[in-house]
């Protein structure tokens, strides 16, 4: 396959630490040009990671000619004007999660997706722990599946840092309870139905540091999560069924080309002796994602709605999460 000629819009450490090297180590990815509103940090940037171009704006960078596909990790409430500006200079778009701030910000994208692919940056999709995950769902490995526990937590009450500011989509449901979502969609493979949130904000910063939530998914299916940005950092995913229980030891962020770990239990002792701990190859889940990605990219079928028809169904529980904290009710996901 000829490589896919990448440009990153800013140095955001998640591009910068992880994307980056992901797509630097690609034989599917030619990562051309690096841009932002510094031309300077986009210049130590490029030297630093072997970057052949640096711009001093994303509008520079959207209008070479070479650049085929954009890597989109600005703040929040950047995503989708520059997801809108690199579609209309004819680029793809990855585009870090969440996709937009609500359902209706996400939905101006519509046109865009049938010219352009655009999808919404979860790496995990692609790892190979969430793979076998679902495939032990599929299989019946654990019975009926009838429960998902997700929780997600990390430490930061920086007031600068972009994660504490709610005006740019800060907060741990923008941030984390994203994923916990998307594992109930993903597990289930289905959308929820309704939902209900509990929030906690923090009284100086205005964000939500520590939010839990209930989706119910239909014929006995629940997925609870809790989620936090001022809590001692650690993360799970437990997948309970009629006739055993998945769990997923570290399902977010996942040691990039080290191998992972999930257990199988049968459920026979409380104690855990019968699981069994299966080991999953080693790779990187984002260059995992930039490579289906750019395989999107030379398909020649061309864009497809359902990247953009997944992200919408994102935001719409998320919607629901932030109507319910306002009602204190549980909120249909419409």
């Amino acid at each position: 396959m000829k490589p896919v000629v990448w440009g990153v819009l800013s140095t955001a450490r998640i591009g910068i630490q992880h994307v980056i090297p992901a797509m630097r180590a690609s034989p599917l990815v030619e990562l051309r040009a690096i841009a932002s509103r510094s031309l300077s940090a986009a210049e130590e940037a490029a030297r630093s990671l072997g970057i052949a171009q640096a711009y001093g704006s994303y509008e520079e960078l959207l209008a070479d000619p070479a650049i085929e596909a954009i890597y989109n990790p600005l703040p929040n409430h950047l995503h989708v004007p520059l997801t809108l500006q690199a579609a209309a200079a004819g680029k793809h778009v990855l585009c870090e999660k969440p996709v937009a701030l609500s359902a209706a910000e996400a939905e101006l994208l519509r046109a865009a997706s049938r010219r352009v692919h655009i999808e919404e940056a979860f790496m995990v999709r692609h790892h190979p722990q969430w793979l076998r995950a679902r495939e032990l769902v599929r299989a019946g490995r654990i019975g009926k599946p009838q429960a998902v526990q997700v929780f997600f937590s990390y430490f930061n009450d920086d007031p600068g840092n972009i994660r504490n500011q709610p005006g740019i989509g800060g907060g741990a449901l923008f941030d984390i309870g994203c994923y916990a979502v998307l594992a109930g969609r993903y597990l289930f493979e289905c959308e929820p139905l309704r939902a209900v949130s509990l929030v906690d904000r923090d009284p100086q910063l205005g964000t939500d540091r520590l939010t839990s939530a209930l989706l119910d998914f239909g014929s006995g299916r629940q997925v609870a999560f809790t989620v936090s940005t001022q809590s001692a950092r650690f993360q799970r995913v437990q997948v309970v069924g009629t006739r055993g229980r998945i769990e997923l030891f570290i399902p977010f962020n996942a040691v990039r080309g080290g191998e992972m770990r999930l257990a199988v239990d049968d459920g026979g002792q409380l104690d855990g002796s019968g699981t069994i701990v299966e080991t999953l190859p080693a790779c990187d889940q984002y260059r995992l994602q930039v490579e289906a990605f750019s395989r999107r990219v030379r398909d020649a079928a061309g864009p497809q709605p359902d990247g953009l028809d997944d992200a919408v169904a994102q935001a719409r529980v998320i919607d629901a999460l932030w109507l319910s904290e306002r009602t204190g009710r549980w909120e249909p996901v419409a």
